[in-house]
């Protein structure tokens, strides 16, 4: 099962806490990694086909500064799609003048939707389908940008259609705000003040985030399974979308 491990933030935070635990499960996870973050409308996007245990793409993730109000990075267990570049997570794409990242944990069977020449997708994989079919469904459903309400409305409507195909855990982002859907096995964590230490789950390392924020920041961390202890990650439920917005989740 591949992991999975978003942010949102009210303001740009530091991830590499949780990229950290995230990249201890390329172990049993090997067939590649990827993250990616915004940076205001900008996004930067890192992927390699190589373990994140060995590759040196990592390596400089681990040492790049990375200060973001909306990640998603994926370590990947293949499925469906050869070992290779083109199909390692997240995706990228360009839906009405701004940058979407897409990222899926799970497996659907026989997924061939008809797609149009805008979004076609690269490589193999059951996930790049799904991420092309859902930017075209929403290009089709609003002709122009549409609010983040909206947005969530649609993809509500989107999500038990992938449903049906098998096992759908996805991320997705267009900077304004992250949406998690949650098939299987998907937890999110809300942090605020008092910020205090943690432990990851699968490392001897901790953390006190006190020094480095105040009481207003605010943070989600989504991720597969929970990535600390003593800690009260919740459990989606299957078939829940939740969207994200400055480190809460909006309805």
């Amino acid at each position: 099962m591949c992991q999975l491990l978003g942010m949102n933030a009210n303001t740009p935070t530091d991830v590499m806490f949780s990229f950290t635990g995230l990249a201890t499960r390329a172990e049993e996870h090997k067939d590649g990694f990827g993250i990616a973050f915004f940076e205001g409308r900008g996004l930067r996007h890192f992927v390699d086909h190589h373990s994140a245990r060995v590759s040196p793409l990592a390596k400089l993730v681990q040492d790049y500064p990375i200060k973001s109000d909306n990640v998603i990075a994926h370590i990947r267990k293949a499925t469906q799609g050869q070992v290779a570049l083109e199909n390692t997570h997240p995706f990228q794409r360009e839906l009405w003048g701004r940058y979407w990242v897409f990222a899926h944990n799970g497996n659907l069977q026989d997924f061939q939707p008809r797609l149009h020449a805008a979004f076609k997708p690269v490589g193999q994989t059951d996930s790049e389908r799904a991420f092309c079919w859902l930017m075209q469904e929403l290009a089709k459903a609003h002709c122009d940008v549409p609010s983040i309400e909206e947005l969530t409305h649609t993809l509500r409507e989107l999500m038990p259609q992938l449903n049906a195909y098998g096992t759908f855990n996805m991320l997705l982002s267009n900077g304004q705000a992250l949406w998690a859907h949650g098939s299987t096995h998907l937890h999110y964590l809300l942090r605020s003040h008092p910020f205090g230490r943690v432990q990851l789950q699968d490392e001897d390392l901790s953390v006190d985030f006190a020094p480095e924020t105040t009481a207003q920041d605010r943070v989600v961390v989504i991720a597969t399974e929970p990535l600390t202890r003593d800690e009260p990650w919740v459990a989606f439920q299957p078939g829940e979308l939740k969207v994200f917005v400055d480190g809460l989740p909006r309805d």
